[in-house]
């Protein structure tokens, strides 16, 4: 290891990858010609971006080439690195449509709604991740994530299903808040976990469903008006009790006479410990007009998903917008108000529209996404005016997630993964012999993609725990194995394999010069293999694999 150790200096070289092909001419599609939304999509976040550097002297990147691409577009959809063979098939395809067609095989695959539904699971439950007593509902919820993305199933649809999934609450003993799903329902029986994850009370369930449906960070005001912000504590507490059927304190006051208005035994709510009782009412200040026959979570789950609620569409783009970009146009993506406006509002305003338009396609979104000039610019900085990332002038760079590292190692070392493994709903008791689960626990983070930061107790990890020191030995790496023993091949044409298997581009010419002279020597031991595995090892533990970009 001390062998390997030494030559990390030449992380260095390649720390920022810079473009090494000629760069594909990136066409711009006329929203006229082409009544495909994506295209659509594509235009206005150009025509917007484009007048916002034009009117601040900004001078964006130069276009990604095919490699930079191939890379980013396999981690952003699939959530791992191209093989070697996905990578080189790519990149020699002359077609000029080549990357519109490689974003619709990545939609198409099981991957995609795999890594997707594993997103949405940390957003939504993040608490399942943590907590054991929630791992299996999390574990669950996610499997049904990962068959609506599958299915493509609409946004709205999608959040009214879980807002209005049938529910019994055992009101026999308010301390247990037990819930169950309605036995002529299967499907509620998983969606409950988002309930019991948010403690099947009311005020958790209203924090969580305004924070990741509205954008907005409601709990904030649960026991005081917001410091910042127009947000009251009554204002919090009328939003939550759009849940209060699962809040077993009785809310009608002593002594009560006469009828109750309609769903009074489920709209209304007691204000924490106080003698206060509101009423549901919208985040918007506006009120369902109640009836007996329409529960309070149906009314949210229609007043949220309409298309003109301000809110629904322009949180779902913005998170989306973020996934891709690492910083969302607004920025924390659940705090609006004046000290956090968003960077591009107009931008923001039109993509939500267009969402709105394209029915809640979470497809068309991506698609119009990953098609537009912004997202397939590189990552190099080539003029000082593309300093601010929030300026969306080149791409920002992003730290691997801890399942995006484990399967892009996986997918660049040939290990197998069994599938039992893989699926392990507690990463965070890891297993001595499962590799997965004990990256996932070491390399949670709650940082943002594009401030990731890498831990020292991660960095040992990564430069001598047991899973890297196998991957990369010539005797149990089954990539490194191959091709170290590849009949016919020279020293220049191994290495130029360890750059694709790992960069998904070729070495620089100084790169290649400088490793393939290191593995003639032998390196410290004289040991032509050795030295190559050495290789692998410093571009598995360097930033350009470490990072998206």
């Amino acid at each position: 290891m001390t062998v390997r150790l030494r030559i990390v200096a030449v992380l260095a070289v390649f720390a920022v990858p810079a473009g090494m092909l000629a760069a594909e001419p990136i066409a711009t599609p006329d929203p006229a010609a082409t009544p495909d939304p994506a295209d659509a999509i594509a235009v206005l976040i150009d025509r917007h971006l484009e007048a916002d550097w034009a009117a601040r002297g900004i001078k964006p990147t130069v276009p990604a080439d095919d490699a930079e691409f191939v890379r980013r577009v396999y981690l952003d959809l699939i959530g791992r690195i191209p093989r070697l063979a996905e990578a080189r098939d790519f990149v020699d395809d002359p077609a000029p449509d080549k990357r519109k067609r490689l974003v619709e095989r990545l939609l198409g695959m099981p991957g995609f709604a795999q890594h997707f539904a594993a997103v949405t699971r940390a957003a939504w439950l993040p608490q399942t991740l943590t907590n054991v007593q929630f791992a299996n509902a999390g574990y669950q919820f996610e499997n049904w994530l990962r068959q609506r993305f599958r299915e493509n199933t609409p946004a709205d649809v999608l959040v009214r299903r879980l807002l209005t999934v049938p529910l019994a609450v055992n009101a026999q003993n308010p301390q247990l808040r037990f819930i169950q799903g309605d036995l002529n329902d299967p499907e509620s029986w998983t969606l409950i976990g988002f309930y019991q994850a948010n403690e099947a009370r009311a005020e958790n369930l209203g924090a969580a469903v305004s924070r990741l449906f509205l954008g907005v960070k409601l709990e904030c005001a649960q026991c005081h008006d917001h410091p910042f912000n127009r947000y009251t504590r009554e204002q919090f507490w009328e939003f939550a009790a759009f849940f209060a059927e699962l809040n077993p304190v009785p809310v009608t006051p002593p002594g009560f006479v006469g009828p109750l208005p309609p769903q009074a035994d489920r709209n209304r709510l007691r204000v924490g410990s106080s003698d206060k009782i509101v009423t549901a009412r919208f985040f918007d200040g506006s009120s369902p007009e109640w009836t007996a026959d329409r529960d309070p979570r149906t009314e949210l789950a229609d007043w949220l998903t309409r298309p003109s609620n301000p809110y629904f569409a322009r949180n779902l783009v913005n998170r989306m917008w973020a996934h891709f970009f690492g910083y969302g146009i607004l920025d924390p993506v659940d705090e609006p108000g004046d000290n956090n406006a968003p960077t591009h509002p107009a931008l923001l305003d039109e993509l939500a529209r267009a969402f709105v338009a394209a029915k809640f396609d979470n497809r068309a979104l991506i698609r119009g996404i990953v098609r537009s000039r912004a997202y397939q610019l590189s990552s190099k900085l080539t003029h000082p005016s593309q300093a601010d990332p929030r300026r969306f002038a080149r791409m920002n760079l992003k730290g691997l997630t801890a399942a995006q590292l484990f399967d892009s190692l996986v997918t660049a070392t040939g290990h197998r993964e069994p599938g039992f493994m893989r699926q392990n709903p507690y990463p965070f008791y890891p297993q001595p012999n499962n590799p997965r689960s004990q990256f996932l626990n070491r390399f949670a983070s709650h940082d943002r993609a594009a401030e990731t930061n890498t831990t020292t107790l991660q960095a040992l990890m990564l430069m001598n725990g047991q899973f890297i020191t196998d991957v990369t030995s010539l005797e149990k790496g089954e990539v490194l194995g191959a091709i170290a023993d590849m009949p016919g091949w020279d020293t220049r044409q191994r290495v130029t394999a360890l750059f694709l298997t790992a960069f998904a581009r070729p070495p620089r010419p100084d790169e290649l010069d400088r490793f393939v002279s290191y593995v003639d020597r032998g390196g410290a031991t004289g040991d032509p293999k050795k030295a190559l595995a050495d290789v692998f090892w410093v571009l598995l533990n360097s930033p350009e694999f470490l990072f998206n970009h």
